[in-house]
C-alpha cells in the first residue's frame, strides 16, 4: 500500500524487514545469541554508569567520555536489537515507515557519536601520556562538556540530511528490505528516482567523519608511541602501553566490522548477502557488547568496584585481594 500526497512524492505505509536472508530457517536459533549479547550489552554499560556516577573519584575526563560511550552504546543497539529480535522469534517484519526512518537517524547519528568519542578518548590519552602535569588543566570538565556536545552536534547536522532527503522522494512499490533494521543504503534502494546525490552525500559523512576520526587517532597514538618509547624506565612504558590497551581494542572493535558492512555494502557485489547482513548486525552489538567488558577488565577502579559489589560488605577483603590479581 503506497500513499501519495500532494507534492507528488509518495511513500509506503510500512516496509517488511525480512531479517537474515538464506537463513529463514535459522533465524529463531539465531536469536539466542543476538539476545544474550544485547542482554551483556545492556547490564554492561548500565553497570558502567552507575559505577562512575557513584564514584566520585572516577569523575575525570577519561571515566567522562567512557561514560558517553557507554549511553552512545546503550542506545546504538537499543535502537535495532528489539526490532531484531521481534522479527526472528515473532516474525514481526512490518516496521512503519516513519519508525524505519528514525531507526536510521538513531543508527547513523550514535555510529558518529560513538567513533567521535573514541577519537576525544584519543586526545585524552594523549594529554595523559605527553602533558601529564597539564592534562587537568586542558581537559577541564567544561572542555570535556563541549567536546561531547561538539560530538553529538555533528552526528545531528550531518546525518538529519539522510532522513529528510529520503522523506521528500518518491518509493517504487517495494517495500522489502532485505536486512534485519533499516539502514540508510537499503532504504535509498527502495526509492524510484535518481539517488545519487544522496549516495554521494552518503559516502561524503562516512568519510569525512571515519577519516577524520581516524587520521586524529592515528596521529594521537604516534605521538604517544614517541614519548612512550622515549621513558627511561621499562616499567613505565608497560604501564603507559597498558592505559592505551583497552582504547585500542575498542576501536579495533568498532572500526574493523563497521569499515567491512560499510564497503561491502557498496562494492563487494561478490559477499554472500547472508555474510554482510550477519556482519551489520554484529556491528552494530558487538562494540556496545565489549566495551564495558574491556574496560572493565583493564581498568582496576571499574574492576575493583564491580567485584565488591558483587561480593558484598562480608567478603570485601577476600575481593580486594582478587582484584589486585
Amino acid at each position: 500500500m503506497v500513499l501519495t500526497s500532494g507534492n507528488s512524492s509518495s511513500h509506503p505505509v510500512f516496509f517488511m524487514l525480512l531479517g537474515i536472508p538464506g537463513l529463514e530457517n535459522s533465524q529463531f536459533w539465531v536469536a539466542f545469541p543476538f539476545c544474550a549479547m544485547y542482554f551483556v550489552a545492556v547490564i554492561g554499560n548500565i553497570t558502567l554508569l552507575h559505577i562512575i556516577r557513584i564514584d566520585h573519584t572516577l569523575h575525570e575526563p577519561m571515566y567522562l567520555f567512557l561514560a558517553m560511550l557507554a549511553i552512545t552504546d546503550l542506545v546504538l543497539s537499543s535502537s535495532t536489537q528489539p526490532k531484531m529480535l521481534a522479527i526472528f522469534w515473532f516474525r514481526a517484519h512490518e516496521i512503519d515507515y516513519h519508525a524505519c526512518l528514525i531507526q536510521v537517524f538513531f543508527i547513523h547519528t550514535f555510529s558518529s557519536v560513538e567513533s567521535g568519542v573514541l577519537m576525544a578518548m584519543a586526545l585524552d590519552r594523549f594529554v595523559a601520556i605527553c602533558f601529564p602535569l597539564q592534562h587537568s588543566s586542558i581537559l577541564t570538565p567544561s572542555v570535556v562538556t563541549k567536546l561531547g556536545a561538539a560530538v553529538m552536534m555533528r552526528g545531528l547536522l550531518l546525518v538529519s540530511p539522510f532522513c529528510i532527503m529520503v522523506s521528500r522522494m518518491p518509493f517504487c512499490h517495494n517495500q522489502v528490505i532485505p536486512q534485519s533494521y533499516c539502514e540508510h543504503m537499503a532504504v535509498l534502494k527502495l526509492v524510484c528516482a535518481d539517488t545519487r546525490i544522496n549516495r554521494g552525500y552518503g559516502l561524503f559523512v562516512a568519510f569525512s567523519v571515519v577519516g577524520f576520526d581516524i587520521v586524529v587517532i592515528s596521529i594521537s597514538y604516534i605521538m604517544i608511541l614517541r614519548a612512550v618509547l622515549r621513558l627511561p624506565s621499562g616499567e613505565a612504558r608497560l604501564k603507559a602501553f597498558g592505559t592505551c590497551a583497552s582504547h585500542v581494542c575498542v576501536i579495533l572493535a568498532l572500526y574493523v566490522p563497521a569499515l567491512f558492512s560499510f564497503l561491502s555494502h557498496r562494492f563487494g557485489h561478490n559477499v554472500p548477502q547472508s555474510v554482510h547482513i550477519m556482519f551489520a548486525n554484529l556491528y552494530l552489538l558487538v562494540p556496545p557488547m565489549f566495551n564495558p567488558i574491556i574496560y572493565g577488565v583493564r581498568t582496576k577502579q571499574i574492576r575493583e568496584r564491580v567485584i565488591q559489589g558483587c561480593c558484598g560488605k562480608d567478603t570485601r577483603a577476600k575481593c580486594h585481594s582478587i582484584s589486585t590479581i
